[in-house]
């Protein structure tokens, strides 16, 4: 199952993984790495094709279309797997992450083959991924607007928006079937995919999408609800009776009024991605070492790739896969070359129709009821977002407007016969568009009318504290503080400071360290990162990790009260907040 901070797990002090049987640049027995590579496939493939089939139906698109998305996103999936793991120059993480079919766009793509069929959802794709290589390159250009409260609130809307169409999909059978298939196969399968999660161990857990649709098709079999005609004249040997839809180079207004939703679901996936590529370096490593900001961005890299080669090929666009964290962690495996072998058992498969005839065929209300539970876990990975570093009166009126704004425009409850079915109508009828650009503008408001921040970058040596106590005392003096609140903050500096100089690092690096700070209502705010020479400072900014540290100083008095959260992710960054009350 999805779950983005399952790295995160592990203790700060922690430096020792044993469960970690082989990590990446080490070769298993071959035995071993196939048998891994097979399991993570067959675990990983069905929801990889029922995405697609879900999309693809609910569009109500000829069959012909759903061989061929099919097809190609077995090929794009294994494809970009396989980049991931191998690594080639920039693209690519260097670790086991793997692809498959994003389900945060199912509704976009739905909407994009009602307007205008497979090639428009195919040059959408295509020019959206675009933005995601520009966001690998310079990560630090959105980070101050997609903030955890636009990121998360965009998760939720996805979440809600989905689930509509997932919830038609539990009625989709053939007319004169018995009242109860639909019931029954979805019931079965919700029942058993939420037993296993609740309660079966992290083993068995991850073969619960398996074991689930595995039962629901069963319980459809005898009310003849899966039809296994196709799969019996299916040959085992071939290529899709599809063909490529081929791009649409003369955009109409449908794609103009789709591009922005492409583009937002886009960069909030990628985000995501950024999760993954720091939490699978933290459980692929028996020894515990600081984030490597060259894998982040050749993780995201290899997602844009996958979204451009989704499009170029004519199916739904790729994202990594979190099962990817728990599967590290359950097998202990972390070795590339099992990367390399589920991406190559992905590119079989999509040659072998009997095997996708199989999956195609799942009933709707089986593929409905599994997704149902995937987008549950979605939207409260969209609040723990939202809440992750706490909620004010600003978050909340940020995440609250822009959700229900969304959602009631997603549902025609909001102005319906002004916005009729023209741009406004198409752009602003998506839920997840239209809140998300209430967010936007919210968070842009706010940014560009607070209070600007001082920055300070120096090199990390025996000089730097001072240097930094000179610019805390000077920026305290600047926001009107006391004496004695300006040096209460000094030492929050010299602590962090203390902190980020205890970690490890390689003695040939030189690191360099930026200090930003920010007067807020309730105090100030600290942000630390630290860096070599040889890394992006301003990216590194973009993924800081997260080791809050709090002094609240009541009424300027001299008494003072500390807290500390752990670290999670980057070791060489952290963020600071001082109360000045």
């Amino acid at each position: 199952m999805d779950n983005k901070d399952r790295g995160g797990s592990m203790e700060a002090g922690e430096r020792e993984n044993r469960n970690v049987r082989y990590e990446p640049d080490e070769i298993p027995p071959p035995l071993v790495t196939a048998g891994a590579g097979l399991q993570a496939a067959t675990i990983i493939v069905a929801p990889v094709v029922l995405t697609v089939v879900i999309v693809a139906r609910v569009a109500e698109q000829p069959e012909s279309y759903i061989s061929w998305a099919v097809f190609a996103a077995l090929i794009v999936s294994g494809v970009t797997t396989v980049l991931q793991a191998v690594k080639v120059g920039r693209i690519g993480a260097g670790y086991v992450l793997i692809m498959g079919t994003s389900g945060a766009f199912i509704a976009v793509c739905v909407a994009a083959l009602v307007e205008g069929g497979p090639s428009t959802m195919a040059s959408l794709i295509v020019v959206s991924s675009l933005f995601q290589f520009l966001m690998a390159a310079r990560l630090s250009l959105l980070r101050r607007i997609f903030t955890p409260v636009v990121s998360g609130t965009v998760i939720m809307l996805i979440a809600a928006t989905v689930m509509p169409v997932v919830f038609d999909s539990l009625t989709d059978v053939p007319e004169g079937m018995s009242s109860a298939a639909a019931p029954a196969a979805a019931l079965a399968t919700l029942a058993t995919v939420a037993g296993l999660v609740l309660r079966a161990p992290s083993a068995l857990r991850l073969w619960s999408p398996v074991i689930g649709i595995a039962v629901g098709c069963g319980v459809a079999a005898p009310f003849g609800l899966y039809d296994v005609g196709p799969v019996l004249e299916a040959p085992w040997l071939g290529l899709p009776t599809g063909a490529w839809p081929g791009l649409e180079l003369t955009p109409g207004p449908e794609f103009w009024a789709l591009l922005p939703a492409f583009v937002v679901v886009t960069l909030v996936g990628a985000i995501e991605t950024l999760g993954d590529g720091v939490a699978i370096q933290r459980v692929s490593r028996r020894r515990r070492h600081a984030t490597d900001f060259r894998v982040v961005q050749g993780a995201l890299n290899a997602d844009g790739t996958g979204n451009l080669l989704s499009g170029l090929a004519g199916t739904l666009p790729n994202t990594t896969y979190s099962s990817s964290i728990s599967l590290a962690e359950v097998t202990g495996i972390g070795a590339r070359r099992v990367g390399a072998v589920i991406g190559i058992i992905f590119m079989v498969v999509a040659f072998l129709p009997k095997g996708a005839a199989l999956l195609i065929g799942i009933p709707g209300p089986v593929a409905a009821s599994y997704i149902a539970v995937l987008l549950g876990l979605l939207f409260i990975q969209g609040v723990k977002i939202v809440l992750q570093d706490g909620i004010d009166h600003r978050k909340a009126v940020i995440a609250g407007l822009a959700f229900w704004i969304g959602v009631g425009f997603q549902n025609q409850a909001i102005y319906p016969d002004l916005l009729g079915d023209g741009f406004l109508g198409v752009l602003l009828g998506n839920g997840m568009t239209s809140g998300a650009i209430v967010a936007i503008l919210m968070t842009s408001f706010l940014e560009l009318t607070g209070p600007r921040r001082m920055r300070l970058e120096v090199g990390l040596d025996s000089e730097t504290l001072p240097k930094l106590a000179d610019f805390l005392r000077g920026f305290g003096s600047r926001a009107g503080w006391d004496s004695d609140s300006a040096e209460r903050l000094v030492l929050v500096g010299e602590e962090t400071l203390a902190s980020l100089e205890s970690e490890p690092v390689r003695a040939e690096d030189e690191r360099r360290l930026v200090v930003t700070a920010r007067s807020r209502a309730e105090g100030a705010e600290l942000e630390f990162v630290c860096a070599s020479d040889r890394e992006n400072l301003e990216d590194r900014l973009s993924y800081l990790g997260e080791a809050h540290t709090r002094l609240r100083i009541p009424g300027r008095s001299r008494s003072a009260c500390w807290s500390t959260t752990p670290r999670r992710y980057a070791t060489r960054s952290t963020t600071a907040w001082m109360s000045s009350r």
